[in-house]
């Protein structure tokens, strides 16, 4: 006799995930399940579904690191359910973390004794650790208007148009102080120190220089902009500071360009923030701020709790967090050195180099980037006639790579550009194999119709067939940008 049973519905035994029930259903997308599935089926699935993720490796838009050491994630992974801020039960992680402000504030000049500790915090990014420096400014800003009797309610803060949107637009309308931002031109696309000196005013708080454009790469002459500074406060008796937003080139700069005077060794420079998820090797969700000395940050800021077990000092716009990323940034620290860290510096500088003569070598591309500065290739088509740069971004994605396009803030927004960060797991192969696919994409592009070319015969039908060829590319760019925002929202991208 044959004995055979039914697998019912509700049968969570099969073995194999596809061959059951979950496979033949949705995911839920808007209201949690009634009933629970086996960890098997949900891993699956899921996993399933970021197949349909970019690979980090190949995301060339990206500054945030996606690679570090085996033995790295391990540590990661043992520290990952420690929630940092119960500094009592957690000791040796707010030590880490201690040690890590120091070693930064020295590598970044700051004038402390032997024995003195540094002044300075971890937090989840440069977007927290700007929004902290900046009130730190605000702050003492306040102090020193109600002081003298003066009107406190109107502070600014001077910039490029170039800054991080994310960072310091969203600190100025988070906390209101009036942005004043030098406007870009065409073949400079960072802030002009004298323009920035001349918009600066009683109720500038601070002028925030950027070390590592995202733009380009370029680093601003934050030495020129002290001199000129420190002449305007000698005429006017003001105390303008500097902030530099060392996201991206903080951790380039002392190893590759130690003669470049941008940190504490300027004196107006009173805080700095640096992307430890980026150059700083780590993944992503760790950033450091590190003030000059204890004076540059008002202690009304801190707050102190004991509930957790002792006294706690903290100044951070959220309070939980996790503690794996601060001692993955003190693995490297202690596991690279001086040493690694700039033999990995130079090895991205010398691919850059490799990348943008391979761009040079087609001659169809103007490099926009400059040799100093963050390792990266920023570079624009020279004849925009017949395709552009979006259609390139678009194209390179055929072949796995995620290379951005982009238009330049005011007053150079006409001018549209691609970029390829150069990253710790960015290789001279890879390099290599990057030319020879944008190769194959231009002489694609070649054998396509011009969609530009119809993009100008519709402006002509509109009426501005008299402009200039200036304004007909000005044209093209804002239209290209509109139609990739239009792209992004119509994905649920914001």
């Amino acid at each position: 006799m044959v004995l055979s049973r039914m697998i019912s519905d509700s049968d969570a035994s099969v073995s194999s995930t596809f061959a059951s029930r979950y496979v033949r259903t949705s995911l839920p997308k808007f209201k949690m399940a009634e009933d629970s599935i086996p960890k098997e089926a949900a891993f699956q699935i899921i996993n399933d579904e970021l197949m349909l993720d970019g690979n980090p490796r190949l995301n060339l838009a990206s500054f945030v690191t996606t690679w570090m050491e085996p033995e790295c994630d391990k540590l990661i992974m043992s520290s990952i359910n420690k929630n940092y801020v119960d500094m009592d039960e957690y000791p040796v992680t707010t030590e880490l973390q201690n040690r890590c402000v120091n070693m930064i504030a020295h590598l970044f000049n700051a004038p402390l004794g032997e024995a003195e500790t540094a002044v300075g915090v971890g937090t989840v990014g440069s977007s927290e650790a700007i929004m902290l420096a900046g009130l730190a400014f605000k702050r003492k800003w306040q102090n020193k208007m109600k002081a003298l009797g003066k009107p406190w309610d109107k502070p600014n803060i001077v910039t490029g148009a170039n800054v991080q949107v994310v960072c310091w637009e969203k600190f100025a309308r988070y906390f209101e102080v009036e942005l004043k931002e030098v406007k870009l031109r065409e073949g400079y696309y960072v802030m002009d120190p004298e323009k920035a000196v001349e918009m600066v005013d009683e109720n500038t708080i601070c002028v925030a220089a950027i070390l590592g454009s995202t733009l380009n790469g370029e680093f601003e002459d934050v030495k020129r902009l002290n001199d000129l500074l420190i002449e305007k406060n000698a005429k006017t008796g003001w105390d303008t500071p500097i902030h530099v937003d060392a996201a991206s080139g903080g951790f380039i700069a002392p190893f590759i360009y130690p003669e470049l005077e941008w940190d504490f060794r300027l004196p107006l420079v009173k805080s700095i923030n640096v992307s430890g998820h980026k150059y700083g090797l780590v993944y992503a969700g760790i950033g450091w701020v590190i003030w000059r000395n204890k004076d540059d940050l008002p202690d009304e800021l801190i707050f102190h709790i004991n509930y957790l077990g002792a006294d706690q000092p903290t100044f951070t716009l959220n309070f939980s967090k996790g503690s794996s990323q601060i001692i993955a940034q003190y693995y490297q620290f202690i596991r690279l050195g001086f040493e690694g860290y700039k033999s990995i510096m130079e090895n991205c500088q010398e691919n850059a180099n490799v990348l943008k003569e391979g761009l040079e070598k087609t001659g169809r591309f103007n490099i926009v980037s400059k040799d100093k500065g963050v390792p990266l290739v920023a570079f624009s088509l020279k004849d925009h006639s017949v395709h552009n740069e979006f259609e390139i971004s678009d194209m390179l994605r055929r072949f796995g790579w995620i290379v951005p396009a982009y238009t330049m803030p005011a007053d150079a927004q006409h001018i549209t550009v691609l970029r390829v960060v150069i990253r710790e797991d960015f290789s001279r192969t890879l390099a290599d194999r990057l030319v020879n696919d944008i190769g194959k994409v231009l002489h694609e592009l070649d054998t396509l119709p011009a969609k530009v070319t119809a993009k100008t015969e519709l402006c002509e039908e509109k009426g501005i067939e008299n402009k200039t060829d200036l304004s007909v590319q000005r044209k093209i760019a804002d239209d290209w940008k509109k139609f990739v925002a239009n792209k992004k929202k119509s994905n649920g991208v914001c």
